[in-house]
């Protein structure tokens, strides 16, 4: 049966795929993104010209996530023409990388108002009609990041840490509802979100005063992350991602789990099956197992 599925940041990368992918096997997808007569034209048009070549129902609509108006907009359109959506994948992301301090306040809070104020923008939009038709998904694409931490990935990792929190809280919310909450959480990916990764303007070149034995690692650790992006056999074909949004969207509603890694996740699936424990321990000893659901 047709799904309406809505999908944030489909210029590149997973959203891009995620929007042909269900398109073709005939779904309704209102892919979205920013700049849609801009910067993104050209992307917009590519998305376009497959639709109509493959007599697809997909539509390309602006939705700028750190534009709250913007949001509302799309959400605006997509339910005058479809109703409440199906699923709601918020894949629109950023990846700031480099020394922590060297960061200036202002390019934080950039970085969260994409990765975690945007996704809320887009949740609001959508979540009254998706309440009040009592079904629908959200999958919030987070990161590994979002569960462990390494040097110069301290911006990102905030993000995707309050990524984390808020989609579980979320989803015990709404788990009444009828409305299933999910992270994605992706380990490194052949897409262009390690080559658009902004890095600190550093004016007053704190960076540079950092020792060399640790620049030496860091320049250690990209050289990791280039071979394994490279490698043609690793797991970083940005197709796997996509495949599980599919398999996450035709699971049985309450039975999909709360995170799910995929690709090169350097172990953090095996560190969330002890968590999904740990989370029902805490629901149960604050007596809200009645309301909240694990699930998976």
């Amino acid at each position: 049966m047709s799904k309406t599925i809505v999908i944030t940041g489909c210029s590149t990368g997973f959203g891009r795929e995620a929007a042909l992918r269900f398109a073709r096997r005939g779904d309704r997808v209102f892919a979205t993104m920013r700049g849609v007569e801009g910067k993104n034209a050209a992307r917009a048009a590519e998305l376009l010209a497959a639709a109509e070549a493959e007599q697809l129902a997909l539509s390309v609509l602006e939705l700028d996530v750190c534009d709250t108006a913007s949001a509302d907009a799309a959400a605006e359109a997509v339910l005058a023409e479809s109703g409440a959506p199906d699923v709601v994948i918020n894949n629109a992301g950023v990846m700031y990388v480099g020394v922590t301090e060297a960061f200036d306040p202002s390019e934080l809070s950039a970085q969260l108002d994409v990765n975690v104020v945007g996704v809320h923008r887009v949740c609001r939009a959508f979540l009254p009609a998706m309440r009040a038709a009592n079904r629908g998904l959200i999958i919030n694409v987070s990161s590994v990041a979002g569960r462990l931490a390494i040097p110069t990935f301290g911006i990102y990792h905030a993000s995707k840490w309050a990524l984390e929190g808020y989609s579980a809280s979320l989803r015990y919310e709404l788990a009444s509802s009828g409305v299933d909450v999910v992270l994605v959480e992706p380990g490194p990916f052949r897409t262009e979100l390690f080559g658009q990764s902004p890095a600190p303007k550093d004016a007053e070149g704190r960076a540079a005063s950092y020792p060399a034995a640790f620049t030496s690692a860091m320049e250690g650790m990209g050289a990791m992350f280039d071979t394994v992006l490279s490698d043609p056999e690793a797991p970083t074909d940005p197709a796997l991602v996509v495949d599980l949004f599919l398999e996450l969207t035709d699971m049985t509603p309450g039975s999909r789990p709360l995170r799910q890694a995929v690709g090169l996740d350097f172990g953090v699936e095996d560190y969330n099956q002890p968590a999904k424990d740990f989370d029902a321990s805490v629901l149960a000893a604050m007596e809200l197992t009645s309301i909240a659901r694990i699930g998976g």
